[in-house]
């Protein structure tokens, strides 16, 4: 199995997110700045906690500069797949911007709990290798008080009192905004579906 980097951007998951990827056979390394991306052959970019702080750590560490130039596929997870967006209402933060969209907080007013958390269905909207043997209205275990837009590049959703983007995919940029790391077997299986994708 390939190297994997998984980027180091402060967030509290990227330890379950390592032993995740060691369980399906994947040697994933630990990148603690953009050099360590240069013999990747795929890059996660896992994140607990807020975009603002992520992102001037991103920036610092030189990954906002080389991130989006990878030929590799990249896979955000959580507050990483947020920051894949153009920018977030999170501190009104400037993001990596591979994806269109701005990324918002999630609206509590019909009552639901903000931040949205625990098991809740996915909703596949178009085909995608990263979603092969994963069931319509598989649950996926979700940590989060933002959530992006359901665009083109959606390719399964999630409604936690509106509906927001639970899995996207454009070229070799993809995210989960749920944490396949605790999601049981439907997490796993997003997990090996990146490691086997190969986008054209």
């Amino acid at each position: 199995m390939s190297r994997v980097a998984v980027v180091d951007a402060g967030g509290a998951n990227f330890g379950s997110v390592c032993y995740a990827l060691e369980r399906l056979g994947a040697t994933p390394v630990m990148v603690r700045d953009a050099d360590g991306l240069r013999d990747a052959r795929r890059v996660v970019l896992p994140g607990v906690g807020a975009a603002a702080p992520a992102m001037a750590l991103l920036c610092e560490r030189g990954f906002a500069e080389v991130l989006p130039a990878l030929p590799v596929p990249l896979l955000g997870i959580c507050l990483g797949m947020q920051l894949l967006f153009e920018s977030s209402e999170e501190g009104d933060v400037d993001c990596l911007g591979l994806l269109p969209g701005r990324v918002r907080k999630l609206d509590g007013r019909a009552g639901l709990r903000v931040p949205h958390m625990g098991w809740n269905a996915l909703q596949p909207l178009r085909d995608s290798p990263l979603l092969a043997g994963i069931d319509t209205q598989a649950q996926a275990y979700f940590v989060h008080g933002y959530a992006a837009p359901v665009t083109a590049d959606c390719v399964a959703s999630c409604t936690h009192g509106e509906r927001f983007a639970a899995v996207v995919q454009r070229g070799n940029r993809a995210g989960a905004q749920f944490h396949p790391e605790r999601s049981a077997d439907v997490g796993a299986r997003l997990l090996a579906n990146f490691l086997q994708w190969n986008p054209t």
